[in-house]
């Protein structure tokens, strides 16, 4: 495994950290050496300090090599059975860690085999012990085997089991993620298709009308120019009309393999306003209107179809997520504005509405198309959602 540089600072500490405690241990209670020789242990110094450097050595690739690392502890413990008859414990407890690594650290196959080995190591030695000296000596053996070998490897399988599983539920949080994110950007490209698909509509019969228009004119023999005047005008305001809802168009048409399950009918706008009130009181809203927009003001199709869905999206969440509730909608165009404000109870026992949550997203999605904005959000004991749509000023006739 690759290791950053951080990770080999650490693991050279540690070796650094093994031959201290190590050197340490065997000049201060040399006596808690293991013997391999009957009596008491006796480690000589500077052999014992050669073999704790040996194996804190091992720890210098205790991640990234570690079969090597426990193949170089072993030759210190070695060193310690067959020369000094000893082994320190500083030399031990790092031959444990560089077991436990090779086991942790490598691919499933070796830590098996490395497990393999220790069960072979462990149950020929209980046989000999068995043979030479009856079955006290073998348990004992077993024993401390047990102790020395078993426990590190163990250890390193239920450590591994567990980052194993770790990553597997990260990685299925990830996919979620993803899936999250596709469907975001599914409801995205739907909506942008559906807002075009409208958009084409308006201005298709924008640009009918100046065919019309144009053709009219054509066809007169004498014109008045008054006439003529009025007819070029009409033909300018709705080129410019559809100038604009072309660009917002353009805009919107980023979403590929939108489907066609709308109607082809003509777009809707706050025009229709009435229809959506009463299919939200039908579904049991109860619904106060404050409508303050001046008559005869012009709105530009695009922020009309967007008030639209906003309003209509806004009532179906009430329906949803607020059956019953009181919704005061706010209607008013200020400031180069349209406003839309809808604020509705929310019902803290409301059985779940389902859906896809990306209703809100819509709302966002549909006012930034235009160059507004959208907030929604709980406020206090209500559900408030306020939407701010730019209402440019109409340019004026030819003069």
């Amino acid at each position: 495994m690759r290791l950053s540089r951080r990770e080999w600072v650490q693991d050279v500490l540690i070796a650094a950290l093994y031959l201290a405690a190590g050197a340490g241990l065997l000049l201060v209670v040399p006596e808690i050496a293991v013997s391999w020789r009957d009596g008491p242990a006796d480690p000589p110094l500077w052999p014992s300090m050669a073999a704790i450097a040996v194996a804190s050595l091992g720890e210098v690739v205790r991640r990234r090599l570690p079969v090597i690392g426990l193949v170089v502890a072993t030759v210190a413990v070695l060193y310690g059975v067959l020369v000094t008859g000893s082994s320190p414990i500083g030399v031990l407890l790092a031959f444990g860690d560089l077991l436990y690594c090779a086991v942790r650290f490598t691919s499933r196959r070796t830590s098996w085999a490395v497990t393999g080995t220790v069960c072979t190591v462990v149950a020929t030695l209980a046989l000999l012990s068995l043979i030479a000296g009856g079955g006290r000596a073998a348990l004992v053996t077993v024993l401390n085997l047990a102790m020395l070998l078993s426990i590190p490897v163990f250890w390193g399988y239920e450590v591994r089991r567990h980052s194993e599983q770790a990553d597997i539920e990260r990685e299925r949080a990830e996919q979620a993620h993803r899936m999250a994110e596709l469907d975001r950007a599914a409801a995205v490209a739907g909506e942008r298709a559906r807002m075009a698909r409208d958009l084409h509509d308006v201005i298709a019969g924008q640009l009918s009308g100046i065919a019309i228009q144009s053709e009219a004119a054509l066809n007169l023999d004498d014109p008045d120019p008054a006439t003529l005047r009025r007819v070029l005008t009409a033909v300018r305001r709705d080129s410019l009309a559809s100038l604009t809802e072309m660009r917002a168009m353009i805009g919107l048409l980023r979403a590929d393999g939108a489907g066609d399950a709308d109607p082809r009918t003509s777009p809707a706008g706050l025009d229709r306003l009435g229809t959506l009130l009463e299919a939200g009181r039908a579904s049991g809203l109860r619904i106060e209107v404050d409508d303050r927009r001046p008559d005869g003001v012009h709105v530009p199709a695009a922020v009309d179809l967007a008030a639209f869905r906003i309003v209509q999206e806004s009532l179906t969440n009430a329906a949803k997520h607020a059956p019953g509730s009181e919704v005061h909608l706010c209607l008013d165009q200020r400031a180069g504005e349209l406003v839309i404000e809808l604020d509705n109870n929310l019902v803290p026992d409301a059985p779940p509405g389902g859906g896809t949550g990306t209703g809100l997203l819509g709302l966002g999605e549909r006012a930034t198309a235009v160059g507004g904005n959208v907030r929604a959000g709980a406020d206090g004991l209500c559900w408030r959602v306020r939407a701010a749509l730019p209402v440019p000023a109409r340019e004026g006739a030819l003069r």
